[in-house]
């Protein structure tokens, strides 16, 4: 989530999961490990990357979230897979043994609709193909419900203990997860690519690189965390506008989770991202793709929409956001159903879950090359 802002690759998913709550961690954080004497190449590359990340906190976010301490989001997701592709697999899955026959397209779908407050407060409610759930939390209390299910459980992560107050201190917070990991961590090495000159611009190539294991295409399943965490491994170049130090182009390529992309951006002349165009080569997910942004007169963006094409299948989303100063948490202020049965989480989540899965293998048989989220105990 957090690389996504500077990443698009990710970006609607971060905005979706602004609906949950940055976790606190469980336990004490690992002492730092000291990076090796570097040369002056990469202290230079590890810099400018640092004056990067700066330009574009002031001009994706910086003022214009000023006291802003809340977010309404409201859109929608959709997977769409082609008949094609779904008799496909069927072919594929049985041997040729049996024609699937499937004459209609598959789709499934995704309703949000959020109250996100700087601080970590929120209220989510969810509903679609993978079922219709309530998320919520203020302060340390809050309930997960699902009326599929009929139940809720009132136990769910606690706030982190340095949650900001406004938006100006979120989205500088998330920029400072990505410097931590790029700039100041030691796993990534930098180096300086070339210089050139695109589009009577001169533009620097930043890159760093982090080798990760070759993919495997038989490995179905992996854990959360290293699905939410695959920018902190691979190689990324990014291509730097040396006059505004914008992003202009980036490359990303994490061979161990099959992720391959590049991503153009297009400014307006205040600096403000207006669309970046994919050319998406992930497995499963080969095909152009595009992220817009539009942004209301004080400059704060309130759409965020998109598309990632592949052969046979389509990934949409279409998200609005509407922005509160002084927003106060009794403005979200639920409890679950009297008639819901109160369960454990883990028997709830183990419910969710198993849901989630099982429409995530309906997925995966029908042509969607995705890796199930491990279920094992945490």
């Amino acid at each position: 989530m957090r690389f996504a802002i500077l990443l698009p690759l990710s970006l609607a998913a971060s905005l979706v999961a602004q609906t949950a709550p940055k976790a606190a961690p469980k336990t004490a954080p690992k002492a730092a490990v000291p990076k090796a004497k570097e040369g002056p190449e990469s202290q230079v590359t590890r810099q400018t990357l640092e004056s990067v990340l700066n330009a574009t906190n002031d001009a994706w976010f910086g003022k214009a979230y000023q006291d802003f301490n809340a977010v309404d989001i409201q859109g929608a997701l959709t997977i769409q897979l082609s008949a094609a592709a779904m008799n496909a697999k069927v072919d594929q899955a049985t041997q040729s043994q049996v024609k699937g026959g499937i004459t209609q397209n598959g789709k499934a779908t995704l309703q949000i609709k959020s109250t996100y407050f700087a601080n970590a407060d929120f209220k989510t409610e969810a509903t679609g193909s993978f079922g219709n759930v309530v998320w919520y939390r203020v302060g340390n209390r809050g309930f997960l419900y699902s009326q599929t299910q009929n139940a809720y459980t009132t136990r769910v992560e606690p706030p982190p203990s340095d949650a900001p107050l406004s938006y100006l201190g979120w989205f500088r917070s998330v920029l400072n997860d990505i410097k931590a990991v790029y700039v100041d961590g030691p796993v990534f090495k930098a180096t300086l690519g070339k210089e050139e000159n695109i589009g009577g611009k001169t533009v620097q190539t930043l890159v760093f690189n982090a080798p990760t294991s070759p993919y495997d295409p038989k490995r179905r399943e992996q854990s959360l965390a290293d699905s939410m965490g695959f920018w902190k491994r691979g190689r990324l170049e990014i291509l730097v506008d040396k006059a505004t130090r914008l992003p202009h182009r980036m490359n990303f390529t994490n061979e161990g989770q099959g992720v391959r992309a590049r991503m153009d951006f297009v400014y307006d002349d205040k600096g403000h991202p207006l669309t970046v165009n994919f050319s998406n080569q992930s497995k499963g997910m080969e095909g152009p793709g595009f992220l817009k942004l539009g942004y209301g007169s004080e400059g704060r963006f309130n759409q965020v929409s998109g598309e990632l094409n592949g052969q046979d299948k389509k990934v949409s989303f279409d998200l609005n956001l509407n922005w509160s100063k002084g927003r106060k948490a009794s403005s979200i202020q639920s409890v679950p159903p009297p008639t819901a049965n109160k369960r454990s989480p883990e028997d709830l989540e183990i419910a969710l879950l198993t849901g989630l899965a099982q429409n995530i293998l309906e997925l995966q048989r029908s042509g969607l090359n995705l890796r199930s989220v491990s279920l094992a105990p945490k």
